[in-house]
């Protein structure tokens, strides 16, 4: 295709604006992103830590929902779109520049054994009584069963993931099989054999439609295996490809918990707004999602196959009444699943304890803690971010995640 002056202009003056902007990130980042100058916890910051893990039985803590990165070197068959790297695509590049500085990934020859090395170090360092469940991540594939590799973020083959998980005893491995690839049962027989304990999906990026009719014989193999589905509902912000938001909707998982499959609906649902299925499959009615999750909640016919993960549900873009609701619903905090989202914790700007702390969810004493813990240990970070976290109601009641919220091996088998 031949390509006009202007345009060949425009194309240069977006490359070289990129390479700008790729310069300056990697000058800034490594402060930005700047490890503590005393990364030993200890004295007043040791009793805070030591007050999180109180009454918790660390080997019973499963970190829910950790992603495992790559970018295909070691032949380990990740995959990252070529978007994320191209200077042409500035916010993109800036993405994968401040994922990769606060994963480790010091070279991209061996990014993906640093990815491992690090969530190993920080994990171990944090509690390494307890486990990770490492997610691996399916392509997107279209109605036809074809799988379409550009419309896709990232890809994390299943094999790279019960591969690691078989070479480290702290990893849990959850596999990711699209429902409608052609052979979607046998690909999902087979990671359940070979040790899978959840699967991960993220409709608003992948392309499945959780209530569509053929994913029912994909959730009945799940329930007869008592496999937990991990999947994304409300809207997707981090990866690219969420072109149909619609598909985050937690009102379409109902058809999983109709048959009897164990969900949980990733961050609680607590992004954006969806149609209201409830009033019509027709209805334009629109709710936010996490309304439309708290609805589920309260069904007692999904209590026991209904949970909800954790996971950023302290990050910067979530509204303070998620923490407010999630506090006070005591008799549902047996249903939530402790879950990192890691890398997201290492990113200093995604959660701000500063924010929590004038939302009145913090203790200025905590917050000062939970910010050192940031420049030292992310994992730590967020578990102890979740501890300290509290709500006090107009009555003067304290409420805080129960312990139940943070032991929750159960769900996958242990």
């Amino acid at each position: 295709m031949k390509l006009s002056r202007r345009k060949l202009l425009v194309l240069g003056g977006g490359a070289a604006v990129g390479v700008a902007t790729v310069g300056a990130i990697r000058l800034l980042l490594p402060r930005f992103m700047q490890a503590s100058a005393d990364p030993v916890i200890r004295g007043r910051l040791q009793m805070f830590v030591d007050r999180c893990f109180g009454g918790i039985e660390r080997s019973r803590m499963w970190d829910g929902h950790v992603h495992l990165l790559g970018l295909g070197a070691g032949d380990t068959g990740c995959w990252l779109n070529p978007r994320m790297r191209n200077h042409l695509y500035a916010a993109r590049r800036f993405q994968y520049e401040l994922f990769r500085e606060a994963t480790g990934m010091s070279s991209e020859s061996t990014a993906d054994q640093d990815y491992v090395d690090r969530l190993l170090s920080v994990h171990r360092a944090a509690n390494p009584d307890g486990k990770l469940v490492v997610m691996a991540f399916d392509s997107y594939v279209d109605e036809t069963g074809e799988v379409l590799r550009d419309h896709a973020a990232f890809y994390t083959p299943n094999e790279y993931a019960l591969t690691i998980a078989d070479r480290y005893p702290e990893f849990v491995a959850c596999a990711s099989v699209h429902p409608y690839r052609v052979d979607a049962l046998d690909r999902l027989d087979e990671v359940i054999d070979r040790g899978a304990r959840a699967i991960k999906w993220l409709p608003n990026a992948m392309g499945m439609d959780p209530l569509s009719p053929r994913c029912e014989p994909f959730y009945r193999r799940l329930a007869d295996a008592g496999i937990p589905l991990i999947s994304h509902s409300g809207t997707e912000y981090a990866v690219e490809g969420a072109k149909n938001q619609e598909l985050g909707n937690p009102l379409r998982l109902r058809r999983a918990l109709d048959a009897g499959c164990k969900v949980v609906v990733a961050h609680a649902a607590s992004t954006g707004t969806a149609r209201d299925l409830d009033d019509g499959q027709e209805s334009s009615k629109r709710r936010p999602t996490f309304d439309l999750f708290l609805r589920m909640m309260a069904q007692p016919q999904y209590d026991g196959v209904l949970y909800a993960d954790l996971s950023a549900i302290t990050v910067l873009n979530r509204s303070a009444r998620i923490l407010r609701t999630l506090l006070s619903a005591r008799e549902w905090h047996h249903r939530f699943v402790n879950a990192s989202d890691y890398p997201v914790p290492a990113i200093h700007i995604a959660i701000n304890p500063r924010k929590l702390e004038f939302d009145g969810y913090l203790t200025a004493e905590d917050r000062d803690f939970c910010e050192k813990l940031a420049r030292i240990n992310p994992l730590l970070f967020d578990f102890c971010i979740k501890r300290a976290v509290r709500y006090e109601d107009p009555d003067g009641q304290v409420h805080r995640f129960a312990n139940t919220a943070f032991e929750t091996d159960h769900l996958f088998g242990a």
